[in-house]
């Protein structure tokens, strides 16, 4: 299964390397990455493969709401199914 993670808030540093080495140490793959700096806020959307993932996706959330709280940013996890479907013309 596939999720889109998106990452939003001011600009610091250590935003991407918190989010990418707590999905490593869950054996979550990165599959595709983008970031942004617009206007001084920090923009970043990942597309994550689960499919060897030690933790739902569940648990991926509420451990990425405390991480967000933490960093002072705000991070979203969804099913990349529903948001294709969310997001289809």
């Amino acid at each position: 299964m596939n999720a889109i993670i998106t990452v939003v808030g001011s600009d610091k540093v250590g935003i991407i390397a918190g989010v990418s080495q707590y999905l490593s140490d869950h054996k979550i793959n990165i599959a595709d990455i983008t970031q942004t700096i617009l206007s001084g806020n920090f923009v970043m959307m990942m597309m994550v493969d689960l499919s060897n993932a030690d933790i739902s996706i569940d648990q991926l959330r509420t451990d990425m709401n405390k991480k967000a709280e933490s960093m002072g940013v705000e991070i979203n996890i969804m099913n990349e199914k529903v948001f294709s479907a969310m997001h289809r013309v």
